[in-house]
């Protein structure tokens, strides 16, 4: 038996870079003082979600994961309480800026940078003005508890990149998260967000958590922003499902705190085997996918 615990955290963050990573902190160590090996923290969890309007000096809160200081600080972390922490953060490769996770093993050691694939251009989600599209592909990362991929927000909503982590042993999808409310559409896209997650879960049998923020953000306007007015609130609703995609643990939408839930990977791994899903997949026959 390959028995693992894993945390997703759901938070909310300030302005003071700080503030959040000493909080996150707390919410790390009560993770794992709950035996949690494997713990998600949200996606840009340093700051607010500064994606919500254009201005050129966010532009400096790119930084190389070396130079990144909640990266540093968990580094530390991680070493302490010999757990594995995937890190978000927005990163700066020369002329180029993403939106990254450093994965940091029980070690301390960077294993490696997944960088965000799908970017939103969206009302007040607007990442493509700060971020490169990820050139890293879908990777996993060889942890001293199990095989984890690590998608990104917006890549949550894709089958495909589940999939491609998945064939490549995944034993877990990790996904941290940013999301609320949508502003200009006349919806609710909780649910619809959850289920996606569940479906990559049931389709690819492995376990998938998600870590979202919590909170409304408001933007004022001012000149360097064209006078934008605008908010967004944070709906929360982390949670961490099965291999068939059942919800296990969750939170609500305006609450702070840590969930966790433990599988059996070995077990996990016999049921993959005995789905045959693996066995009969067809890659010859998707080549449409990549054509369209």
């Amino acid at each position: 038996m390959r028995q693992v615990t894993i945390a997703a955290v759901q938070m909310q963050c300030s302005w003071d870079v700080q503030e959040n990573i000493a909080h996150a902190e707390q919410l790390v160590r009560r993770a794992a003082s709950r035996g949690a090996q494997i713990i998600l923290l949200p996606e840009l969890f340093e700051r607010r979600y500064f994606c919500q309007e254009r201005r050129y000096e966010y532009y400096d809160f790119a930084l190389p994961a070396e130079e990144n200081a909640a990266v540093r600080h968990f580094q530390r972390i991680a070493r302490e309480l010999s757990v594995v922490l995937p890190v978000s953060f927005y990163e700066r490769e020369n002329n180029r800026t993403f939106n990254s996770a450093a994965v940091l093993d029980a070690d301390g050691r960077n294993l490696g940078i997944y960088r965000k694939t799908h970017i939103p251009d969206d009302h007040y989600y607007q990442e493509k003005f700060y971020f490169t599209p990820g050139d890293t592909g879908f990777r996993v990362f060889d942890t001293r508890y199990a095989r984890i991929g690590v998608g990104i927000c917006w890549d949550q909503w894709f089958p495909e990149a589940a999939r491609c982590m998945a064939v490549q042993g995944a034993e877990i999808l990790l996904y941290p998260t940013a999301i609320g409310s949508e502003p200009i559409l006349d919806c609710d896209s909780m649910e619809h967000w959850r289920r996606c997650m569940q479906g990559h879960a049931a389709a690819n049998l492995v376990p998938v958590a998600a870590a979202n923020r919590i909170g409304t953000e408001l933007v004022k306007p001012d000149r360097e922003n064209g006078g934008q007015s605008s908010s967004l609130k944070f709906y929360g609703s982390s949670f961490i499902t099965d291999a068939q995609g059942a919800l296990l643990e969750s939170l609500g939408r305006d609450e702070e705190g840590v969930i966790t839930a433990s599988f059996d990977l070995e077990k996990c791994q016999k049921e993959r085997l005995e789905w045959g899903l693996f066995r009969d997949r067809r890659p010859e026959m998707y080549t449409l996918l990549a054509q369209k």
